[in-house]
C-alpha cells in the first residue's frame, strides 16, 4: 500500500477539522491528535500509546478512531464531538511522566477543541501527568477514573441483546463466547460479567501469564492468540485492537455473531456485507462500546451522575436493538445502517448550529 502524499488524500480522512502532528525530542514524544467533529461540542476521545509498525499505521489508526468517536458520541446522544490521539511508543526506556506532560502541552495547543482520556496503553495516572500541562484531560484518578468498567458493562448488555436477537437466547447461560484481548482494561471486566452470567468462555491475549490467571479464576478455556479465530463458538467478542475482521480472518470464523469492545473491528466497511453473507450478526463497535465515554461525561459536566450513566447504557442497548432489527428487516449490513444514522445526526447538528448562528 502506497503512502498518501498528504493527509487530505488518505483513505481514512473524512473531512477532519484538525490533525496535529506533535513531537518533543527531549521526551521522545511522537503524537498525532485528530479532531473529527466539534458540531456538538468539544471533540472527546482517548489517547492510545502503541508500538506501531510504521508512522503511516499510526496516521490510519488516529483518523479511523477519531471518526469512530464522532459516531460513538452522537449515537450515545452526548453533547460532545469526536476526536482521538495516538502516541507512537518510544523504543527503549523513557520517562513516562515527562512524555505525558509533553503530550499535555500538545493537547493544550488545541485550545480546548480536543479533550483527551486514556485508551489502550494509557492509564489514569498518565492522564494525571498530562493534567500538569493542560486542563483538557479527563479520566483522572480523582475524577470518574478508569472508564473501562462502564465500557465493559455496556458491552455486556449488548452481548445479552445479540444473544437474544441472533441466537434466540433469553440468557447467556451456556452460550459459548470467544474473547480476544481478555486481560485488557475492558476485556477482563467483561469476562467477569460473562462468567457470572454463566457463559462458556474461551479466552486469548498476548499476555500469557495474566491470561492463565484470569482463566483459572473464571473457569475458562484458553487458546493461542491467533487460534481464537478458529474457535467454534456462538459469539466472538473482540476486545483488543482493530481491523481484526479482514480478508484473512473472516472465513476462519465459526460463530453466529460478533459483539465486542474493540474499536474499528472491521478492516473495511465491506466486511460488514461479507459477515451478512455468512449469516453472522454484527454489533457495530462504536454503538456497543460507548459506555466509557458516557462515564467520562460525569467528569466533563457534573450534572451527569451514576443514574444518568445507567440510563444512557440502557439507551445504547435500545439503539443497538433498532440497528439489528433494521439490518434483519432490510437485509442490509448493520455497520452501514449505524454509519447512516450517525452521519445524519452529525449533519442535522451541523445544520442546527448554522441556523442558530444566523
Amino acid at each position: 500500500m502506497s503512502v498518501p502524499a498528504s493527509v487530505f488524500e488518505h483513505p481514512a480522512f473524512d473531512n477532519h477539522e484538525k490533525v496535529l502532528f506533535a513531537t518533543d525530542p527531549a521526551t521522545g514524544l511522537q503524537a498525532i491528535l485528530a479532531v473529527h467533529s466539534t458540531v456538538r461540542g468539544p471533540a472527546v476521545g482517548g489517547c492510545r500509546m502503541w508500538s506501531y509498525d510504521s508512522p503511516a499505521d499510526a496516521v490510519t489508526d488516529v483518523l479511523r478512531l477519531s471518526q469512530g468517536m464522532s459516531y460513538k458520541n452522537i449515537m450515545a446522544d452526548l453533547p460532545i464531538g469526536g476526536g482521538k490521539s495516538v502516541i507512537i511508543k518510544p523504543k527503549g526506556d523513557f520517562d513516562r511522566d515527562a512524555l505525558f506532560q509533553a503530550f499535555g502541552r500538545a493537547v493544550d495547543s488545541l485550545g480546548g477543541h480536543y479533550i483527551s482520556a486514556e485508551d489502550v496503553g494509557v492509564s489514569p495516572a498518565d492522564m494525571l501527568s498530562a493534567r500538569r500541562t493542560t486542563r483538557h484531560v479527563v479520566g483522572l484518578p480523582d475524577g470518574t477514573g478508569d472508564p473501562s468498567p462502564t465500557t465493559a458493562k455496556g458491552v455486556f448488555l449488548g452481548i445479552q441483546l445479540v444473544a437474544e436477537k441472533a441466537l434466540g437466547k433469553s440468557s447467556l447461560e451456556g452460550v459459548k463466547i470467544a474473547v480476544q484481548g481478555a486481560t485488557g482494561h475492558v476485556g477482563s471486566y467483561l469476562c467477569e460479567h460473562l462468567a457470572k452470567a454463566g457463559a462458556d468462555l474461551t479466552l486469548t491475549d498476548i499476555h500469557e501469564d495474566a491470561l492463565q490467571a484470569l482463566a483459572a479464576k473464571l473457569g475458562a478455556k484458553t487458546v493461542g492468540k491467533d487460534d481464537i479465530y478458529d474457535v467454534e463458538a456462538d459469539i466472538f467478542a473482540p476486545c483488543a485492537l482493530g481491523s481484526i475482521i479482514n480478508e484473512k480472518t473472516i472465513d476462519r470464523l465459526k460463530v453466529r455473531a460478533i459483539a465486542g469492545a474493540a474499536n474499528n473491528q472491521l478492516a473495511t466497511r465491506e466486511m460488514g456485507a461479507e459477515l451478512m453473507k455468512r449469516k453472522v450478526a454484527y454489533a457495530p463497535d462504536y454503538v456497543i462500546n460507548a459506555g466509557g465515554i458516557i462515564n467520562i461525561m460525569g467528569e466533563i459536566d457534573s450534572r451527569f451522575d451514576k443514574k444518568w450513566v445507567e440510563g444512557k447504557l440502557q439507551g445504547l442497548k435500545a439503539t443497538l436493538a433498532e440497528i439489528l432489527d433494521t439490518a434483519e428487516n432490510e437485509g442490509r449490513p448493520a455497520n452501514l445502517i449505524a454509519d447512516e444514522i450517525a452521519r445524519q445526526r452529525i449533519e442535522d447538528a451541523r445544520a442546527g448550529k448554522l441556523q442558530a448562528a444566523e
